[in-house]
Protein backbone atom coordinates (compact mmCIF):
# COMPACT_ATOMS: atom_id res chain seq x y z
CA UNK A 1 0.00 0.00 0.00
CA UNK A 2 2.86 2.36 0.83
CA UNK A 3 4.41 1.72 -2.58
CA UNK A 4 1.08 2.49 -4.26
CA UNK A 5 0.80 5.81 -2.41
CA UNK A 6 4.38 6.68 -3.36
CA UNK A 7 3.59 6.04 -7.02
CA UNK A 8 0.48 8.21 -6.83
CA UNK A 9 2.50 11.05 -5.25
CA UNK A 10 5.26 10.71 -7.85
CA UNK A 11 2.63 10.60 -10.59
CA UNK A 12 1.04 13.81 -9.34
CA UNK A 13 4.47 15.47 -9.31
CA UNK A 14 5.15 14.40 -12.88
CA UNK A 15 1.58 15.31 -13.81
CA UNK A 16 2.09 18.86 -12.54
CA UNK A 17 5.03 19.25 -14.94
CA UNK A 18 3.08 17.71 -17.81
CA UNK A 19 0.20 20.05 -16.98
CA UNK A 20 2.45 23.10 -17.41
CA UNK A 21 3.63 21.86 -20.80
CA UNK A 22 0.07 20.95 -21.83
CA UNK A 23 -1.19 24.37 -20.79
CA UNK A 24 1.44 26.10 -22.92
CA UNK A 25 0.55 23.93 -25.92
CA UNK A 26 -3.17 24.60 -25.48
CA UNK A 27 -2.73 28.36 -25.14
CA UNK A 28 -0.98 28.52 -28.51
CA UNK A 29 -3.41 26.07 -30.10
CA UNK A 30 -6.55 27.96 -29.13
CA UNK A 31 -5.01 31.17 -30.48
CA UNK A 32 -3.57 29.89 -33.74
CA UNK A 33 -4.96 26.35 -34.35
CA UNK A 34 -1.36 25.09 -34.46
CA UNK A 35 0.80 22.94 -32.17
CA UNK A 36 4.12 24.47 -31.16
CA UNK A 37 6.59 21.60 -31.52
CA UNK A 38 9.34 23.84 -30.12
CA UNK A 39 7.56 24.33 -26.78
CA UNK A 40 9.83 21.89 -24.96
CA UNK A 41 13.07 23.28 -26.37
CA UNK A 42 12.03 26.84 -25.55
CA UNK A 43 11.40 25.73 -21.97
CA UNK A 44 14.77 23.97 -21.85
CA UNK A 45 16.61 27.05 -23.11
CA UNK A 46 14.87 29.25 -20.52
CA UNK A 47 15.90 26.78 -17.81
CA UNK A 48 19.53 27.08 -18.91
CA UNK A 49 19.23 30.85 -18.56
CA UNK A 50 17.92 30.36 -15.01
CA UNK A 51 20.81 27.98 -14.26
CA UNK A 52 23.33 30.53 -15.58
CA UNK A 53 21.88 33.28 -13.34
CA UNK A 54 21.86 31.02 -10.27
CA UNK A 55 25.41 29.89 -11.04
CA UNK A 56 26.42 33.56 -11.22
CA UNK A 57 25.17 34.07 -7.65
CA UNK A 58 21.58 35.25 -7.98
CA UNK A 59 19.07 33.86 -5.46
CA UNK A 60 16.81 31.15 -6.85
CA UNK A 61 13.55 33.09 -6.80
CA UNK A 62 15.17 36.18 -8.34
CA UNK A 63 16.48 34.02 -11.18
CA UNK A 64 13.04 32.36 -11.40
CA UNK A 65 11.28 35.71 -11.86
CA UNK A 66 13.89 36.99 -14.31
CA UNK A 67 13.58 33.81 -16.37
CA UNK A 68 9.81 34.22 -16.54
CA UNK A 69 10.20 37.75 -17.89
CA UNK A 70 12.86 36.71 -20.42
CA UNK A 71 10.77 33.74 -21.58
CA UNK A 72 7.70 35.95 -21.95
CA UNK A 73 9.65 38.51 -24.00
CA UNK A 74 11.15 35.72 -26.13
CA UNK A 75 7.72 34.27 -26.93
CA UNK A 76 6.49 37.75 -27.81
CA UNK A 77 9.51 38.32 -30.06
CA UNK A 78 9.12 34.97 -31.86
CA UNK A 79 5.48 35.62 -32.67
CA UNK A 80 5.96 39.22 -33.83
CA UNK A 81 9.19 38.76 -35.83
CA UNK A 82 9.17 35.16 -37.05
CA UNK A 83 5.58 33.94 -37.09
CA UNK A 84 3.57 37.06 -37.91
CA UNK A 85 4.81 37.13 -41.54
CA UNK A 86 3.63 33.50 -41.81
CA UNK A 87 0.05 34.12 -40.67
CA UNK A 88 -1.33 33.40 -44.16
CA UNK A 89 1.26 30.76 -45.06
CA UNK A 90 0.30 27.08 -45.58
CA UNK A 91 0.20 24.85 -42.51
CA UNK A 92 3.25 22.95 -43.72
CA UNK A 93 5.33 26.14 -43.68
CA UNK A 94 4.43 26.73 -40.03
CA UNK A 95 5.23 23.12 -39.10
CA UNK A 96 8.65 23.47 -40.73
CA UNK A 97 9.16 26.74 -38.84
CA UNK A 98 8.33 25.09 -35.50
CA UNK A 99 10.70 22.20 -36.20
CA UNK A 100 13.41 24.68 -37.20
CA UNK A 101 12.93 26.56 -33.90
CA UNK A 102 13.21 23.25 -32.04
CA UNK A 103 16.53 22.46 -33.72
CA UNK A 104 17.87 25.99 -33.26
CA UNK A 105 17.18 26.15 -29.51
CA UNK A 106 18.60 22.65 -28.98
CA UNK A 107 21.78 23.43 -30.93
CA UNK A 108 22.22 26.84 -29.26
CA UNK A 109 21.93 25.33 -25.78
CA UNK A 110 24.52 22.69 -26.62
CA UNK A 111 26.85 25.24 -28.21
CA UNK A 112 26.66 27.71 -25.31
CA UNK A 113 26.50 25.37 -22.30
CA UNK A 114 27.69 22.05 -23.83
CA UNK A 115 25.80 18.76 -23.72
CA UNK A 116 27.19 17.82 -20.31
CA UNK A 117 24.49 17.02 -17.74
CA UNK A 118 24.22 19.67 -15.03
CA UNK A 119 22.55 19.77 -11.64
CA UNK A 120 19.75 22.29 -11.22
CA UNK A 121 18.85 23.41 -7.69
CA UNK A 122 15.38 22.92 -6.26
CA UNK A 123 13.75 25.55 -4.05
CA UNK A 124 12.00 22.80 -2.10
CA UNK A 125 13.69 20.46 0.38
CA UNK A 126 13.82 16.78 -0.52
CA UNK A 127 13.00 15.60 3.01
CA UNK A 128 9.87 13.64 3.80
CA UNK A 129 6.95 15.87 4.60
CA UNK A 130 5.31 13.64 7.20
CA UNK A 131 8.27 11.47 8.18
CA UNK A 132 6.83 8.33 6.59
CA UNK A 133 8.68 8.42 3.28
CA UNK A 134 5.49 8.68 1.22
CA UNK A 135 5.35 12.36 0.23
CA UNK A 136 8.28 14.78 0.03
CA UNK A 137 8.24 18.55 0.33
CA UNK A 138 9.59 18.78 -3.23
CA UNK A 139 6.67 16.78 -4.62
CA UNK A 140 4.14 18.93 -2.79
CA UNK A 141 5.94 22.10 -3.87
CA UNK A 142 5.85 21.19 -7.57
CA UNK A 143 2.11 20.48 -7.40
CA UNK A 144 1.50 23.69 -5.41
CA UNK A 145 3.35 25.86 -7.96
CA UNK A 146 1.26 24.39 -10.78
CA UNK A 147 -2.03 24.94 -8.95
CA UNK A 148 -1.10 28.53 -8.03
CA UNK A 149 -0.22 29.23 -11.66
CA UNK A 150 -3.52 27.71 -12.80
CA UNK A 151 -5.46 29.84 -10.32
CA UNK A 152 -3.63 33.00 -11.43
CA UNK A 153 -4.35 32.28 -15.10
CA UNK A 154 -8.01 31.57 -14.32
CA UNK A 155 -8.37 34.93 -12.60
CA UNK A 156 -6.50 36.65 -15.44
CA UNK A 157 -8.66 35.23 -18.23
CA UNK A 158 -11.99 35.62 -16.43
CA UNK A 159 -11.73 38.90 -14.59
CA UNK A 160 -9.25 41.18 -16.37
CA UNK A 161 -9.85 43.28 -19.47
CA UNK A 162 -6.70 42.02 -21.16
CA UNK A 163 -7.56 38.41 -20.43
CA UNK A 164 -11.08 38.80 -21.80
CA UNK A 165 -9.65 40.46 -24.92
CA UNK A 166 -7.29 37.52 -25.45
CA UNK A 167 -10.19 35.05 -25.11
CA UNK A 168 -12.26 37.06 -27.57
CA UNK A 169 -9.43 37.16 -30.11
CA UNK A 170 -8.97 33.39 -29.82
CA UNK A 171 -12.67 32.54 -30.14
CA UNK A 172 -13.68 34.93 -32.92
CA UNK A 173 -10.96 37.12 -34.39
CA UNK A 174 -13.29 38.97 -36.78
CA UNK A 175 -15.79 39.99 -34.10
CA UNK A 176 -12.94 40.93 -31.76
CA UNK A 177 -11.48 43.27 -34.39
CA UNK A 178 -14.88 44.94 -34.81
CA UNK A 179 -14.90 45.54 -31.05
CA UNK A 180 -11.51 47.26 -31.22
CA UNK A 181 -9.35 44.37 -29.98
CA UNK A 182 -5.87 44.27 -31.49
CA UNK A 183 -5.99 40.58 -32.41
CA UNK A 184 -2.41 40.32 -33.64
CA UNK A 185 -1.04 41.62 -30.34
CA UNK A 186 -3.36 39.30 -28.40
CA UNK A 187 -1.82 36.37 -30.26
CA UNK A 188 1.64 37.66 -29.39
CA UNK A 189 0.70 37.93 -25.72
CA UNK A 190 -0.59 34.36 -25.88
CA UNK A 191 2.79 33.23 -27.19
CA UNK A 192 4.51 35.15 -24.41
CA UNK A 193 2.36 33.55 -21.72
CA UNK A 194 2.83 30.08 -23.21
CA UNK A 195 6.59 30.59 -23.25
CA UNK A 196 6.56 31.74 -19.62
CA UNK A 197 4.48 28.73 -18.58
CA UNK A 198 6.89 26.45 -20.42
CA UNK A 199 9.83 27.95 -18.55
CA UNK A 200 8.10 27.09 -15.25
CA UNK A 201 7.80 23.48 -16.43
CA UNK A 202 11.49 23.43 -17.31
CA UNK A 203 12.58 24.79 -13.95
CA UNK A 204 10.33 22.31 -12.12
CA UNK A 205 11.55 19.26 -14.03
CA UNK A 206 15.28 20.12 -14.15
CA UNK A 207 16.00 19.20 -10.48
CA UNK A 208 14.34 15.81 -11.10
CA UNK A 209 15.80 14.74 -14.47
CA UNK A 210 18.92 16.99 -14.43
CA UNK A 211 19.66 19.72 -16.95
CA UNK A 212 20.73 18.93 -20.50
CA UNK A 213 19.63 20.10 -23.97
CA UNK A 214 17.47 17.01 -24.54
CA UNK A 215 15.72 16.92 -21.17
CA UNK A 216 12.33 18.11 -22.49
CA UNK A 217 12.01 15.69 -25.42
CA UNK A 218 10.04 13.07 -23.52
CA UNK A 219 8.30 15.65 -21.35
CA UNK A 220 6.85 17.28 -24.47
CA UNK A 221 5.30 13.96 -25.52
CA UNK A 222 3.72 13.54 -22.07
CA UNK A 223 2.51 17.15 -22.14
CA UNK A 224 1.01 16.63 -25.59
CA UNK A 225 -0.72 13.49 -24.32
CA UNK A 226 -2.09 15.44 -21.35
CA UNK A 227 -3.39 18.18 -23.64
CA UNK A 228 -5.18 15.63 -25.83
CA UNK A 229 -6.58 13.64 -22.91
CA UNK A 230 -7.98 16.72 -21.19
CA UNK A 231 -8.98 18.56 -24.35
CA UNK A 232 -6.65 20.39 -26.71
CA UNK A 233 -9.02 23.38 -26.78
CA UNK A 234 -9.63 23.50 -23.01
CA UNK A 235 -6.86 24.96 -20.81
CA UNK A 236 -8.38 23.70 -17.55
CA UNK A 237 -8.98 20.29 -19.08
CA UNK A 238 -5.39 20.15 -20.31
CA UNK A 239 -4.14 20.69 -16.75
CA UNK A 240 -6.29 17.85 -15.44
CA UNK A 241 -5.18 15.78 -18.42
CA UNK A 242 -1.56 16.34 -17.43
CA UNK A 243 -2.25 15.04 -13.92
CA UNK A 244 -4.16 12.04 -15.33
CA UNK A 245 -1.28 11.13 -17.66
CA UNK A 246 1.26 11.56 -14.85
CA UNK A 247 -0.56 9.21 -12.48
CA UNK A 248 -1.48 6.61 -15.12
CA UNK A 249 1.96 6.37 -16.71
CA UNK A 250 3.54 5.98 -13.27
CA UNK A 251 1.12 3.22 -12.19
CA UNK A 252 1.27 1.39 -15.51
CA UNK A 253 5.06 1.66 -15.60
CA UNK A 254 5.41 0.37 -12.05
CA UNK A 255 2.90 -2.48 -12.13
CA UNK A 256 2.45 -3.60 -15.76
CA UNK A 257 4.96 -2.64 -18.48
CA UNK A 258 8.04 -1.38 -16.63
CA UNK A 259 9.57 2.08 -16.60
CA UNK A 260 11.37 1.54 -19.91
CA UNK A 261 8.09 1.54 -21.85
CA UNK A 262 6.34 4.44 -20.11
CA UNK A 263 6.90 6.78 -23.06
CA UNK A 264 5.34 4.20 -25.37
CA UNK A 265 2.31 4.13 -23.10
CA UNK A 266 1.95 7.91 -23.51
CA UNK A 267 1.99 7.48 -27.29
CA UNK A 268 -0.64 4.75 -27.02
CA UNK A 269 -2.78 7.16 -24.99
CA UNK A 270 -2.43 9.80 -27.71
CA UNK A 271 -3.57 7.37 -30.41
CA UNK A 272 -6.38 6.03 -28.24
CA UNK A 273 -7.78 9.47 -27.46
CA UNK A 274 -7.59 10.52 -31.12
CA UNK A 275 -9.51 7.39 -32.10
CA UNK A 276 -12.13 7.30 -29.35
CA UNK A 277 -12.64 10.90 -28.21
CA UNK A 278 -10.70 13.43 -30.31
CA UNK A 279 -12.08 16.37 -28.31
CA UNK A 280 -10.66 14.95 -25.05
CA UNK A 281 -12.35 14.13 -21.77
CA UNK A 282 -13.16 17.75 -20.91
CA UNK A 283 -13.28 19.09 -24.46
CA UNK A 284 -16.32 19.67 -26.58
CA UNK A 285 -16.92 19.18 -30.27
CA UNK A 286 -17.27 22.48 -32.13
CA UNK A 287 -19.35 22.42 -35.28
CA UNK A 288 -18.51 25.16 -37.80
CA UNK A 289 -20.86 26.22 -40.57
CA UNK A 290 -19.10 26.37 -43.94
Amino acid sequence: MDFFIQQIAAGLTNGAIYACVALGLVMIYVSTDHINFAQGEMAMFATYLAWAMIDAGLPYWVAFGATLLIAFASGLFIQRVILKPLETAPVLALVVCFIALLSIFNALAGMIWSFTIKQFPSPFPRRDLFGNGLVSAQQLGVVAVTLVMLAALTVFFRYTTLGLAMRAAAQNATSARLMGVRVSWMLALGWGLASGIGSIAGMLVAPIVFLDPNMMTGILVYGFAGALVGGIGNPLGAVFGGFIVGVLENLVGSYIIGNELKLSFALVMVVGVLLLKPAGIFGRVIVKRV
